[in-house]
């Protein structure tokens, strides 16, 4: 940092409160060749600021900061540039991953003859644990106890191994099981908006940026700091000093006017602008939030809009330093002088928006006036499908059919169980649906209803005006005498022990729980697929009569198989509507004008009847949230319970790699890994594992949720001595590649079109024609010498920045991915294991060229491919003719192409620091 050679004049000292700064001034820059970088977009600014900090002639030169004041002239720029965050965030799931390979990289370096403690982050990293508590219990003050018991049962290998990692690495540390979700952490206490660093005696001030190993990184953007999901591989390089490679991006505007109007919420609100923007195409693309409207929102709705970047597709969803920023530093207790420091540093550079701010130059801007939004659910399977609370009944029941399977009906119920009509208590009249009774039960279950009622994710959890909202619904509800049904699987998981405090000071959390909203654990549960098992009976009804079921939770995914294996359709809402939708107990149930029960006197009680003011839940907010509670609770943040604490830590410098783990394994990434990558070699004579159609997601590819019993990773852990009953999840198991690799496209409701009409993971073997899990049929190549490759449609890896669903991939021995389009960080992370992304040119598909999945692919020129190059594939049909198909290769910056060519991105660097270290 200090060695930047400066060309532009813009170091400078800042003293704010006695205190001497240095910084590298944008408007210093400004005067000194960077004409006009003032009216860039703030987000851009922060990137700007990066490049002068990092000038080195090498990484970064001058001509790639001038590319950034020349993006004004276009408002695009095809110019790649070398990226460094000030630090890196993890999750556990994506977390423990990484560990495993930078444990493994440090084995391959003692391999290779080098130090293994060059394999040591050299930025900042924080591991969250949030991701492995699962809703085993629920609905009883003994919930939260029990829960954590079991996810320490579950975990207790996992945990072992991130003690031993937060030993053994530098600049590395780990928020204990049961504090929070990584993303509300990062906001209420890691992020501090303008970082500092000393060095050579010196303090430097610059903006706090990260990286993320979850796609909701980009929640922080609401605080100002500018982060982003990628994957663990690339986030493994970050952490190692490896820049982002990564184009100066389009940055598209969103307007914000007026305010939102009475009965709608910060969820609503997020669910317009998600569908906005995916319908107007923002991925790979800065958004950035301006406009009048932005004083009429707090904080904490910015950073509910930030977070839901991935669902409308940006790489993030960046909003301003202004009066709201400090706040809200103030209001979670951070140091005062940090706040005071983030005001003069915001208003030296040109960073902080004041009301009268002109705006700054955008690529394209589009406006929402807040006055518009209405309150809203997405679903049944993308968040991005909009659906006005008034169109949920009628929209349900439109996509019945598609949700089914393309069934018609319901199948009909043995005559042991016979058909009931029921009147559903508080609707108007008799239910013209089939609905069958619960073995031991009183009452019948029917498609559309709701068995999964969940508060839960990052998206809503850190915003305490939903959060009080679903406390003051409960309440009137209580008071009504309504309950919740008797079917439906009630949690709340708080995205921080704060959270906790202000609902039982408020004493809201005492009509949550009347409701069964009992507090089940801090982390991401439901949203992830930690939804935990219905209840058997409620199992067997769906699984048997072929049901729809739903779940309404208060997340930000909803993907086909995520939240529960035998619920079909997931809608998201505001946690209000959460806990609405737990009293109504069915989708079928317009809630805006049907009743939702009957109060104590028998009157009809209706949804307008208890939902809160905002004045109501202002007026709660403000009495009950203080600096203090922060404090508190972040005090001593990192040491953990007395269950962390007691957890035994061993190894030392390596890791001793338990044999019989089935959590944690050495991966076979570095095997025979040579000091120099060999030549990349042409695909020849490939077969197809998978054709698939388009949105296929990171979780179809790479599942989080339940392993199933008869599934290649149930055969696996069943083999070693595993009981179904202590399967846990996959996600909870990506330590182990064993593991993975079995589940990688084993999502149950995955589509794969050589197959007619069958979900799951399966394919078709050839020459041979068999059926077979797509695993099996990969290591039946494998053994064949037969390399492999996928093709697929529109926007191929939507979703989390799931590392797994790239290695996963590799490890099948997939070559290359073949698609319409892909995501961004599911195209990075394939680059990132060396498999090479393509896509088809000029409106071509696999269904146009009349693929089926017998063919034999062949593609040739890999060794001389550039960036954004053409290929041809040869495509050879089981009747022999022959088709020659143009392709692009989606590698877009010459860094992308030195990973791809070393086999992948931490072989590359693994390779660069053992030569560094043998040349020093």
């Amino acid at each position: 940092m200090t060695k930047s050679l400066d060309s532009f004049k813009a170091r400078k000292q800042l003293e704010v409160d006695g205190r001497t700064y240095t910084y590298f001034s944008l408007t210093e820059a400004e005067k000194n060749g960077l004409d006009g970088v003032s009216r860039l977009p703030f987000s851009l600014k922060v990137l700007l600021e990066n490049l002068l900090r990092f000038e080195d002639g090498r990484s970064v030169t001058a001509d790639d900061i001038k590319a950034v004041a020349e993006w004004l002239k276009e408002r695009r720029s095809s110019r790649e540039i070398a990226y460094r965050p000030a630090r890196v965030l993890m999750q556990d799931f994506t977390g423990v991953p990484a560990v495993v390979d930078l444990a493994a990289m440090r084995d391959a370096t003692t391999h290779l003859g080098g130090d293994p403690n060059v394999i040591n982050p050299l930025v900042p990293v924080d591991l969250v644990i949030d991701h492995s508590v699962m809703v085993d219990y629920f609905g009883t003050p003994e919930s939260f106890e029990k829960n954590v018991e079991m996810e320490y049962e579950r975990n207790g290998e996992r945990y072992q191994f991130l003690r031993w990692g937060q030993e053994a690495f530098e600049n590395f540390r780990v928020v204990p099981p049961g504090t929070g979700i990584c993303h509300q952490v990062n906001l209420e206490y890691l992020a501090q908006t303008v970082w500092t660093r000393e060095e050579d005696g010196e303090t430097y001030a610059f903006p706090d940026t990260l990286v993320g190993t979850d796609s909701h990184t980009t929640m922080v953007n609401g605080l100002s700091v500018l982060g982003w999901g990628v994957g663990g591989i690339e986030a493994e390089a970050a952490m190692l000093g490896q820049p982002i490679s990564m184009l100066i991006p389009e940055v598209i505007g969103f307007g914000l006017t007026g305010r939102l109007p009475e009965g709608t919420t910060a969820t609503d609100l997020v669910l317009t602008v998600t569908q906005m923007l995916r319908k107007k195409g923002v991925v790979g693309k800065f958004v950035e939030f301006f406009g009048e409207g932005l004083s009429n929102l707090s904080l904490e709705d910015q950073a509910t809009i930030g977070n839901m970047a991935p669902e409308y597709g940006a790489t993030c969803g960046f909003f301003p330093i202004d009066k709201d920023t400090l706040k809200y530093l103030k209001a979670t207790g951070r140091d005062p002088h940090r706040v005071a420091l983030v005001e003069a540093y915001a208003k030296a550079q040109g960073m902080f928006r004041f009301d009268d701010t002109p705006d700054p130059h955008f690529t394209d801007t589009l406006t929402l006036d807040l006055s518009t939004v209405v309150p809203s659910l997405a679903g049944p399977k993308r968040p991005q499908d909009r659906v006005p609370l008034t169109e949920a009944a009628s929209t349900f029941e439109a996509a019945l059919h598609d949700l089914r399977g393309g069934k018609k009906s319901s199948q009909e119920p043995p005559e042991s169980r016979a058909e009931a009509r029921y009147m559903d208590e508080g609707a108007e009249g008799v239910m013209d649906v089939p609905a069958y009774p619960v073995e031991g039960m009183e009452y019948h279950l029917r498609d559309g209803d709701v068995v999964i009622a969940a508060i839960t994710s990052c998206t809503n959890t850190s915003n305490p005006s939903v959060l009080i909202a679903a406390g003051l619904l409960a309440r009137k509800a209580r008071e009504k005498g309504l309950d919740v049904k008797p079917w439906v699987k009630t949690s709340l998981a708080p995205g921080s022990q704060v959270v906790t405090d202000y609902l039982e000071k408020s004493g809201l959390q005492e009509d949550l729980n009347a409701l069964g909203f009992d507090l089940v654990g801090y982390g991401c549960t439901t949203c992830i697929g930690n939804s935990g098992p219905l209840p058997e009976a409620i199992s067997a009804t769906i699984a048997e009569n072929d049901l729809v079921a739903c779940s309404v939770l208060s997340g930000n995914r909803n993907f086909e198989g995520r939240v529960n294996p035998d619920v079909r359709a997931n809608y998201l809402a505001s946690p209000p509507l959460v806990v609405a939708y737990a009293l109504a107990g069915s989708l079928r149930l317009n809630i805006t004008e049907e009743p939702l029960g009957e109060d104590k006197q028998g009157n009809a009680v209706y949804l307008k009847d208890i939902w809160p003011s905002s004045q109501e839940v202002a007026e709660i907010v403000r009495q009950v949230i203080s600096e203090e509670m922060f404090r508190t609770r972040y005090g001593d943040v990192f040491r953990g319970d007395k269950r962390w604490q007691g957890i035994k830590v061993e190894g030392g410098m390596t890791y001793a790699w338990p044999p019989a783990s089935t959590y944690v394994q050495n991966p076979p990434f570095f095997d025979g890994m040579d000091k120099t990558p060999k030549p990349v070699e042409d695909v020849e004579k490939a077969r197809i594992l998978g054709l698939f159609l388009d949105s296929i997601t990171t979780d179809h590819i790479s599942p989080a949720g339940a392993i199933k019993r008869d599934s290649p990773a149930g055969d696996y852990l069943v083999s070693h001595q595993v009981r179904p009953i202590e399967f846990n999840s996959y996600g909870s198991r990506r330590g182990n590649h064993e593991v993975m690799m079995r589940g990688t496209f084993a999502n149950i409701r995955i589509k794969n079109q050589m197959l007619d009409g069958i979900e799951g993971g399966m394919t078709r073997h050839y020459p041979s024609g068999e059926e077979l899990p797509i695993y099996t049929a990969a290591m039946r190549y494998e053994e064949e010498g037969v390399p492999l490759v996928i093709f697929a449609g529109k926007e191929y890896g939507t979703g989390s920045s799931r590392d797994w669903a790239a290695k996963g991939t590799r490890l099948l021995g997939v070559r290359a991915v073949i698609a319409e389009s892909f995501e961004r960080i599911h195209r990075s992370n394939l680059i990132g294991m060396g498999v090479l992304p393509l896509v088809f040119k000029d409106d071509t598909s696999w269904q146009s060229l009349g693929i089926k999945g017998d063919e034999e692919v062949s593609i040739a020129g890999l060794t001389d491919i550039r960036p954004r190059s053409e290929v041809t594939a040869k495509i050879t049909f089981a009747d022999g003719r022959t088709e020659e198909v143009p392709l692009m290769v989606r590698i877009d910056t010459e860094d992308e192409l030195d990973y791809y060519r070393h086999g992948g991105i931490l072989h590359y660097v693994l390779r660069n620091l053992v030569s560094d270290k043998e040349a020093a």
